[in-house]
C-alpha cells in the first residue's frame, strides 16, 4: 500500500484472563485477531501488540506509541463505568493516543475506551443485548459522507456482541450510523490533537469467532431472553459456523438472515481497510513518515 512498511501499534483492552479464555476458544486474542485482519489488509506492515490493562505503560510501550502509524484497540469485557484499574489504565493509555496524534481505531470497548477517555459516558445495556449480529444499522446523514464507511451501503448487518453501550459521545464527536438496539454504532472522536474512527459492532472477527463468542456467552443469552436454552445457542452457533465453513451455502446465509456485508471478508473489515487507508496513510504522508 505505500513504500515505506506502515507500522501499526494494537492495543489489546482485554486484561489477561480474558485473552486466555479467547484462545482457548478461538485460538486467538482479540488482538491476534486485528493481527490476522491486517496482516491480509497491509502484509508488509510492522505489527506490535501490548496489553495497557495490564500495568503501567513502560518506556518500551510509549515508544512503540511514538512510532505508529495507527494505533488499534480492540473489543474487551471489561465494563468501564466499574472504575477499575485495569479499565483507567486502558483510558489513560487511550489519552495518550490521543495526546500523539496518531490515529486511532477501535471496535466495541474500543469505542468505549475512546469514548470515556475524551470526555463522554458509557453504561449497561440494562436488558437489552446485540449478540451475534448488529441489525439494520444505517447510516447517519454524517455517516453517508464520511469514510470511515464508505463503501457500505445505506443499510447493513455487521457481527457484534456487547452488553455494554457509549451513552453519551463526547463533545467534539460526530455519529455515523445507529440501529434500535444501540444508538452509537459507529462514530468519530476528535480529542487535542487526536482523531479515532470506531464502531461497536466488530468487523474485524470471523463467523467462526461470532459463534464461539455466542457459546461463551451462552447463560447471558438465556437470561435476557434471547434464547430459550443452551440446545438453542449451540444450534444457531453451528449455523453460524458452517456458514463460516462453507460461504457460498444461500441456504444457511437465508436462514441467518445474512448477506455479503457479513460473509465476505473484504467487505466485513471495511473499515478497518477505510481507516488504513483514509486516515492513517494520509496523516502519515503529513508527518513526513511515508
Amino acid at each position: 500500500m505505500t513504500s515505506k512498511p506502515l507500522n501499526f501499534l494494537i492495543a489489546e483492552s482485554e486484561p489477561p484472563e480474558s485473552r486466555d479464555k479467547r484462545r482457548e476458544s478461538v485460538g486467538r486474542s482479540s488482538g491476534e485477531t486485528y493481527e490476522a485482519v491486517l496482516r491480509h489488509i497491509a502484509p508488509a506492515a510492522k505489527l506490535s501488540r501490548i496489553a495497557p490493562a495490564d500495568g503501567v505503560i513502560d518506556s518500551a510501550a510509549r515508544q512503540a506509541l511514538e512510532s505508529a502509524d495507527g494505533v488499534f484497540f480492540t473489543g474487551s469485557p471489561l465494563h468501564l463505568y466499574d472504575e477499575t484499574a485495569e479499565g483507567r489504565r486502558v483510558v489513560e493509555f487511550m489519552r495518550a493516543v490521543f495526546a500523539s496524534g496518531t490515529p486511532a481505531f477501535g471496535s466495541c470497548a474500543g469505542l468505549q475506551v475512546a469514548t470515556v477517555a475524551a470526555g463522554g459516558s458509557v453504561g449497561p445495556m440494562k436488558g437489552r443485548r446485540e449478540a451475534g449480529f448488529a441489525r439494520r444499522l444505517h447510516l447517519t446523514e454524517e455517516g453517508a459522507g464520511h469514510p470511515l464507511l464508505d463503501g457500505r451501503p445505506p443499510v447493513f448487518d455487521a457481527p457484534a456482541i456487547h452488553t455494554d453501550e457509549v451513552t453519551a459521545l463526547p463533545e467534539a464527536s460526530t455519529l455515523l450510523c445507529v440501529n434500535t438496539t444501540t444508538r452509537i454504532q459507529a462514530a468519530e472522536i476528535r480529542c487535542g490533537d487526536g482523531l479515532f474512527w470506531g464502531v461497536q459492532y466488530h468487523p474485524e472477527i470471523s463467523l467462526y469467532e461470532i459463534a464461539a463468542a455466542l457459546r461463551r456467552q451462552a447463560d447471558d443469552l438465556i437470561e435476557h431472553g434471547l434464547a430459550p436454552d443452551a440446545d438453542t445457542v449451540a444450534d444457531h452457533a453451528a449455523l453460524i459456523e458452517a456458514l463460516h465453513d462453507a460461504p457460498d451455502r444461500r441456504d444457511l446465509a437465508w436462514r441467518l438472515g445474512v448477506d455479503s456485508e457479513v460473509i465476505v471478508p473484504e467487505r466485513r473489515t471495511r473499515e478497518i481497510r477505510n481507516f488504513v487507508e483514509r486516515l492513517v496513510l494520509p496523516t502519515r504522508s503529513r508527518r513526513g513518515r511515508a
